[in-house]
C-alpha cells in the first residue's frame, strides 16, 4: 500500500490507455510494405509539430496537427495519399482499441476522481471514449484545447487542477510518452510511467515517481 495520498487518477490517452497499432495495420493495409516508415514518421512529427507551435505560438487543434504531420510523412515516404486515404487513416484515430486492463483497473478506482488529460482534442477523444466499455468509469476528459498550450508547457497540467479541484500532490498522473512524465512531474504531479515497451526515459532532469508495464501498477497506489 502506498503512502501516498492520491485523489485524482489521471491518464494521457494515447499509448496509456489506446493503442495506437491500429494506425500501424491501416497505414499497411492502403500502403502495404510502407505503413511501419509512414506510422513512425507520421507519430514523430505529430508529436513535432504540436512542440513547434507551442513555441512558435501558432497552436492549432491536435486533429490539424496529426493530418498535418500525415501528409509529411506520406511526402517523406513517396506516397500519394488522396482524399479518400487520409479519411481512413485519420478516422482510425477514433476507433483506436484500449489496452487490455484499462476497464478493469477504472473499475477499482471508482472511490476517486478519474480523468483522461490528452493533447488530443475533443473531435478526437470523445468518439474513442464513446466507443470504448469504459466511458463510464471515466469522470472527465480533459483536452489542452480548453486553453490553447500544448503539454509539456505547465500551463497545460494547470488544467487538470482547476478542472478536478486538487492539488498537485494529490494527483498521479500516468504516461507512456516520457516527455509527458517529465512535464507532469516537473509541474508537481507524482507520475506513473507506463512503460509498455521497454523504452528509456529521457534525460530531462526529473524521473517518474514510479515505473509499471502496464496500470494494474497503480492501484498500489488507491487508499
Amino acid at each position: 500500500m502506498s503512502n501516498l495520498t492520491i485523489k485524482a487518477f489521471v491518464f494521457d490517452a494515447y499509448g496509456t490507455l489506446f493503442d495506437v497499432h491500429s494506425v500501424i495495420e491501416k497505414c499497411n493495409e492502403l500502403f502495404p510494405d510502407k505503413g511501419e516508415e509512414i506510422s513512425q514518421v507520421w507519430r514523430q512529427k505529430q508529436l513535432e509539430y504540436s512542440f513547434l507551435r507551442q513555441l512558435m505560438g501558432t497552436y492549432t487543434t491536435f486533429f490539424s496537427i496529426t493530418r498535418d504531420a500525415l501528409h509529411y510523412a506520406c511526402v517523406q515516404v513517396g506516397v500519394d495519399l488522396t482524399d479518400e486515404k487520409e479519411k481512413v487513416l485519420l478516422d482510425a484515430y477514433l476507433e483506436l482499441t484500449h489496452y487490455e486492463e484499462v476497464e478493469s483497473v477504472l473499475g477499482e478506482l471508482t472511490s476517486h476522481q478519474t480523468a483522461i488529460f490528452s493533447n488530443g482534442s475533443l473531435d478526437m477523444l470523445s468518439p474513442l471514449v464513446e466507443q470504448s466499455s469504459f466511458g463510464s468509469l471515466l469522470d472527465e476528459v480533459l483536452t489542452v484545447d480548453e486553453v490553447k498550450q500544448f503539454k509539456p508547457t505547465p500551463m497545460a497540467y494547470q488544467l487538470v487542477l482547476k478542472k478536478l479541484g486538487v492539488k498537485r500532490e494529490e494527483v498521479l498522473f500516468m504516461s507512456s510518452n516520457p516527455w509527458d512524465i517529465a512535464g507532469a512531474a516537473n509541474f508537481g504531479f507524482h507520475t506513473a510511467w507506463i512503460n509498455r515497451q521497454d523504452k528509456v526515459m529521457d534525460e530531462l532532469g526529473v524521473k517518474p515517481d514510479f515505473v509499471y508495464r502496464d496500470l494494474n501498477g497503480i492501484l498500489e497506489h488507491k487508499s
